[in-house]
């Protein structure tokens, strides 16, 4: 282990090419954020903004009227 300050055990690997297949295609960018839409950081955090729309939108009707 090297010393505090003195670089990282792994900074070689920072100046290493990056690796392109040869035998798959580049996953196009849209693809690649679908991937990990199934893990919602905060699950539930949808429904909760949902429902705070739905009760100012309720709250502002009350008090102006529909239009």
């Amino acid at each position: 282990m090297k010393e505090a300050g003195t670089g990282s055990d792994y900074e070689e690997l920072l100046y290493l090419p990056h690796h392109v297949s040869d035998v798959h295609s580049r996953m196009a960018t849209i693809d690649r954020a679908a991937q990990f839409a199934p893990f919602a950081a905060l699950t539930g955090y949808k429904e909760a903004v949902d429902e705070c729309i739905k009760r100012m939108e309720e709250e502002v009707e009350n008090e102006y009227g529909k239009d």
